[in-house]
């Protein structure tokens, strides 16, 4: 997977098509789904993001949201937004050879779909992903999901040349509203993605995987159940610290995204990555600003000594 190049043209073409059908961007799931799509079932899976000659130097982004209860409504603004945000880390040279996946998460407990996890892709086969997951829209309403689950598959089940070539961190975002539960279980994880573990594994530990080889940040958006709320926020911060970042419009999360990766590659600076919002004609500039300006525009700790490589034509160099 990872091969070919975003179009804007494929993606506007593609929903011409659909809205002249009456069809939606998710008709597996509107069309009355309720199993997992095969191509996003993770069960004996392993996601990966290779370099090619046509992308020689991948850098993988992984999205996952949750789809239960109020959440709901995350993918289908995604979906409507794709072409801003590939726009932003193609067009402005936020990331070389970007390499994006979608999953979703729910509720292992009582979900029939609690893990969704797609590929990465460098075309329009990521739109293709968004369209087949099952927004369920149940969750277990004790203000817990599954996101360990899903930062369990991420750190044991995804393989990227970014990590093994150039000792390179990817990106995974994480678009929620609620705690993680206290342990990945076990019989869970045997259950949807096929591992036989021994015991269950703290969800500590599970963060201190995942943070190892992926820049982990959680996305608490407005207009979701538990916006706002001190005990949802304190615990992502306890786990991520300042990457527990809070957004007062969901419509931002595109550009949020990608000015996050600009900054940590070092592409942009938050007042460059502003500016461009504003000559793209964006309105989400100022709930970007407040969302990121604590994380600052400092260059990410990376295991790597590799020799540097340009990012953007006369800009900021990648060590």
């Amino acid at each position: 997977m990872g091969s070919g190049i975003w179009s804007t043209d494929v993606y506007d073409a593609a929903d011409r098509y659909r809205k002249k059908k009456g069809k939606s961007a998710f008709s597996y799931s509107d069309g009355g789904a309720r199993t997992v799509h095969p191509a996003l079932d993770p069960r004996g899976a392993v996601r990966e993001s290779r370099d090619s000659a046509e992308h020689p130097q991948s850098t993988p982004i992984a999205v996952l949201f949750d789809v239960t209860g109020s959440m709901g409504h995350v993918p289908r603004t995604l979906q409507a937004k794709l072409p801003q945000l590939l726009g932003l880390l193609l067009r402005q040279g936020y990331a070389r050879d970007p390499q994006v996946l979608f999953g979703a998460i729910g509720d292992a407990t009582c979900d029939r779909v609690p893990l969704q996890v797609g590929q990465f892709e460098s075309d329009n086969r990521m739109d293709d992903d968004l369209g087949r997951i099952v927004l369920e829209g149940g969750g277990g309403g004790q203000m817990t999901e599954s996101y360990e689950l899903a930062m369990y598959f991420m750190a044991r089940h995804t393989v990227t040349d970014s990590w093994e070539k150039r000792g390179r961190r990817g990106y995974l975002f994480i678009i929620g509203d609620e705690l993680a539960y206290p342990r990945v279980s076990r019989r869970e994880v045997s259950r949807l993605i096929g591992d036989d573990l021994g015991e269950d594994v703290p969800l500590r530990q599970i963060v201190d995987e995942v943070t190892r080889r992926w820049d982990t940040y959680y996305l608490l958006p407005a207009g979701s159940h538990y916006a706002g709320n001190a005990t949802v926020l304190d615990f992502w911060r306890d786990l991520l610290g300042q990457r527990a970042v809070v957004l007062d419009d969901l419509d931002a999360v595109c550009e949020t995204i990608a000015l996050t990766v600009g900054l940590g590659e070092q592409a942009i600076d938050l007042d460059e990555g502003l500016r461009d919002l504003d000559r793209a004609g964006s309105t989400a500039g100022r709930t970007v600003s407040k969302a990121l300006a604590p994380l600052g525009g400092g260059r990410r700790a990376e295991v790597s000594t590799l020799p540097a490589t340009s990012r953007r034509a006369g800009g900021v160099t990648r060590l």
